[in-house]
């Protein structure tokens, strides 16, 4: 099958033939039709993951069709249309069976933890845990857009900070991710304040419903607090930076709950984050890290209902040869929205 293949950090990705991928014990092979290009790909490219060993396939967002399955899997067959989160809990530990595979400590992650979905096809784990059906009147462009970014920004709304109707949000990013959380925010009743560099991602923000958007040159936690009466209930950094979760954390009201979404590499050896703010204002730091299988029905039924339409949040799609292009600079890409790749290209 065609893949990208890393040889090493920071390499030239390269679009190569490799051997196909079988099934695991438990497991699945899937044959990829839609697959996402993610700012967690380019970490790993920059070897940020300790976790990815070289040679090395990317890519973690995706949908397809059953092509094969392992001994023990009893939920699926080949055939059947699938996606899955890009964090695979074990399906035998405590976490995994209270349905809390997200934070599973035998979790599989393909792009990270083992190969992944820049390919024809990948293998997935603990399939009878960790697929999820995509019904036919969902694509899988838009069924690939959820494994990531999309249900981590439903799952940091809703399941962390407990978003409700009238609620200020303020979004860092308007990304994949803080794009996501635009359109589920709004969709729950809440009024959004978008913060980006880039005009494009904020014109995009406008067009899914927020309230207002913000340069990220701007003083943004004091406008936010003129904008709303005193700063945000909450607040999600969906970039992954020190100004970007300061300007997160410091935009909100007193005992207003922020959610850490976007990766945030050490600064001489740790994150340096305003603790001060937290701990005189009582704010709450909630980390999200995807969202388990088990949790994705209610969401899937929002997207069926058109009330979630994350095919809206799709800008382009490109094929391998031009995703492997992009990857290396893809922590300075400018785009608004998320970009897909069809491995069939």
């Amino acid at each position: 099958m065609r893949a990208v293949i890393l040889d090493a950090v920071r390499s030239r990705p390269q679009v190569r033939e490799v051997a196909e991928p079988t099934a695991p014990p438990g497991g699945v092979v899937v044959r990829v039709m839609a697959t996402g290009l993610c700012r967690s790909d380019w970490h790993a490219w920059a070897g940020h993951d300790p976790d990815v060993v070289f040679p090395h396939v990317p890519g973690h967002e995706l949908a397809g069709v059953v092509a094969e399955t392992g001994e023990g899997v009893s939920r699926w067959r080949a055939g059947d249309r699938v996606t899955v989160p890009f964090v695979c809990g074990c399906g035998r530990c405590d976490w995994c069976r209270s349905g809390q595979a997200q934070v599973c400590p035998d979790q599989q992650q393909p792009g990270f933890t083992h190969w992944g979905s820049f390919a024809e096809r990948v293998a997935l784990h603990a399939a009878d845990t960790n697929l999820i059906a995509v019904p036919d009147e969902v694509g899988f462009a838009a069924a690939a857009s959820l494994g990531c970014r999309f249900a981590t920004a439903y799952r940091a709304l809703v399941g962390r900070a407990g978003l409700a109707e009238g609620e200020w949000v303020t979004v860092v990013g308007a990304g994949g991710v803080g794009l996501s959380a635009v359109m589920i925010a709004r969709a729950l009743g809440a009024r959004v304040i978008a913060v980006d560099r880039n005009q494009q991602a904020l014109a995009a923000a406008s067009a899914l419903g927020a309230t207002h958007t913000l340069s990220a040159g701007a003083d943004v936690p004091a406008v936010v607090a003129d904008l709303t009466g005193g700063g945000s209930h909450v607040s999600v950094d969906a970039v992954g930076s020190e100004q970007t979760c300061a300007d997160a954390i410091l935009s909100l009201r007193r005992r207003g709950r922020h959610v850490q979404v976007g990766l945030l590499p050490p600064v001489d050896g740790h994150p340096r984050v305003p603790m001060a703010r937290v701990i005189g204002w009582e704010i709450d730091v909630l980390g999200s890290h995807g969202m388990a299988a088990a949790d994705y029905p209610a969401m899937m039924a929002l997207i069926e209902r058109g009330a979630l339409r994350p095919e809206r949040l799709i800008e382009r799609t490109v094929g391998l040869e031009a995703a492997a292009g992009l990857l290396p600079g893809f922590d300075r890409a400018t785009v608004a929205g998320m970009t897909m790749i069809d491995p069939t290209r």
